[in-house]
């Protein structure tokens, strides 16, 4: 896993990352890239804001909003990416590039017998590399979306799908093993805080809110 390049965009006198938010739980690329940041930002000497998980992006970002958490870390592979760049309330304060931990599709430990056409459970984003990956044997496949990779490895254990596309992080700890060959994704990470002020605003839905909506449109 490699760290290529780091953009900073904190203003002079602005706050260093406290509490860092962004997609869970345990296990995601998420989370290790919130862990690369908040390393990255204090230095060598420098206390490690501490990291908090949310089920969506949209919950990390209204904790960000609540100030629960002073920073979010968000996939720029998200495709729900669009609000948080456009809220007025917060802004961009750092862009990084880091490759993903090892992705595989993996299955529940055991001898679990994997049909010729399984189920897959994996987060949108990544999805377009289970072509790549899946044994050749498998000539179809139905993909279960689900919030995250790790989220993924968890339907896997309890069954609700035959297979996961996830990481070798998430597989370890929800004890899974892999099927097929593993690979990096290189990602581009935005990293968001609040404004520095900000003028009054009408009152906003949640970034929860707007997702579920775009959610019901797009099963319309």
């Amino acid at each position: 896993m490699t760290l290529p390049n780091f953009i900073s965009l904190l203003r002079p006198g602005s706050d260093q990352p406290a509490v860092v938010g962004t997609l869970g739980p345990p296990g995601t690329s998420s989370e290790v890239a919130a862990k690369r940041y908040a390393a990255q930002m204090a230095g060598p000497d420098g206390p490690t804001a501490d990291i908090h998980l949310f089920d969506t992006y949209e919950k990390a970002g209204d904790a960000l909003h609540a100030r629960e958490v002073s920073h979010i870390v968000v996939a720029n592979a998200y495709k729900g990416i669009n609000p948080f760049y456009m809220d007025p309330d917060i802004e961009l304060a750092g862009v990084f590039v880091m490759d993903t931990p090892l992705y595989g599709i993996a299955v529940r430990r055991g001898g679990h017998l994997v049909p010729d056409a399984p189920t897959i459970a994996s987060h949108p984003a990544p999805e377009p590399i289970i072509a790549q990956l899946l044994p050749h044997r498998h000539e179809s496949y139905k993909v279960i979306h689900h919030n995250s990779t790790s989220a993924a490895a968890r339907a896997a254990v309890e069954g609700t799908a035959d297979l996961a596309l996830t990481t070798v992080p998430a597989a370890q700890l929800h004890g899974l093993e892999f099927i097929s060959r593993t690979r990096p994704i290189r990602m581009v990470w935005s990293v968001f805080s609040r404004t520095a002020a900000h003028s009054p605003q009408a009152p906003r839905a949640s970034y929860e809110q707007s997702a579920s909506y775009e959610r019901k449109k797009e099963a319309s």
